[in-house]
């Protein structure tokens, strides 16, 4: 029952924390909802223009739909997990006045800023639902997926910035290290193009390995292919990766956890 009740207790906080920091990003600008999906939407666009109008239509189908789909099905995850990551590592330097709290679980402020993320895809995830049935791809099973690949995205966000939370506290250039990290990152992710495109053996098997490849050709499972998650081998592998990463991280920002108030 006390573990019952402390578990009610931290998603209650989570959410109420979660809900105040999406409100936050609304202060002070009139259209400030807005520019939450207006970034995204441009994002897209622009590839969806060098990589077929600029590109003259190099990029016509993938696995058999457009590739504004295509594309499309990659970069909603992706989305969704660079936010995390960038607000998961500044979340201690943003609520300073909670760590210093010796009451305060700031075990909870990744996760935090993690679920605010998830609001936002969860609008973006609701667009590509519709985006695919214009373009004729009708619902299906395979779709209920998208809601486990979901939760993959984010509990790979979750066991990274344990540790890039901790050690942004004590080395402040690190969430430029991630900013950097996440653009380069989308580029080793196949989003914008195929694995099976990569001219090299070996940099394709590379490529696999990073595990939102995992994520991003999983969105493609569940709406377009329709494979099943268990179908797919690399299910263990990135299961692994994430749990070891985890385990990394919470070492990390539990030894580190004695200085935070010190140096905040």
């Amino acid at each position: 029952m006390p573990e019952q009740k402390s578990f009610k207790f931290k998603y209650r906080l989570i959410m109420e924390l979660a809900k105040a920091d999406f409100k936050k990003r609304l202060v002070g600008s009139y259209f400030g909802l807005l520019w939450m999906f207006v970034q995204p939407v441009v994002t897209v666009v622009i590839y969806y223009m060098v990589f077929t109008v600029i590109g003259r239509g190099q990029q016509q189908a993938m696995d058999g739909v457009s590739y504004l789909l295509w594309m499309i099905c990659g970069l909603v995850p992706w989305f969704f997990f660079s936010e995390s990551m960038i607000g998961g590592t500044n979340c201690l330097l943003e609520y300073r006045y909670l760590v210093k709290k010796v009451v305060f679980q700031i075990e909870l402020l990744p996760m935090v800023k993690i679920t605010s993320a998830a609001a936002v895809h969860a609008f973006f995830a609701f667009v590509l639902l519709i985006v695919s049935v214009l373009f004729g791809n009708y619902p299906s099973v395979f779709w209920i997926q998208i809601i486990y690949y979901s939760c993959c995205a984010a509990a790979l966000a979750l066991a990274v910035t344990k540790l890039t939370s901790a050690v942004a506290v004590l080395f402040g250039d690190m969430a430029q290290v991630v900013n950097i990290a996440m653009q380069f990152g989308m580029w080793l992710t196949p989003i914008m193009y195929s694995n099976d495109q990569v001219p090299w053996p070996v940099v394709a098997f590379i490529l696999r390995l990073n595990p939102m490849y995992y994520v991003a050709e999983g969105y493609r499972d569940a709406l377009i292919r329709g494979v099943w998650f268990w179908e797919r081998p690399y299910t263990i592998y990135f299961w692994a990766v994430t749990a070891l990463l985890y385990l990394l991280g919470s070492r990390t920002f539990k030894k580190l956890k004695p200085h935070f108030a010190d140096v905040l």
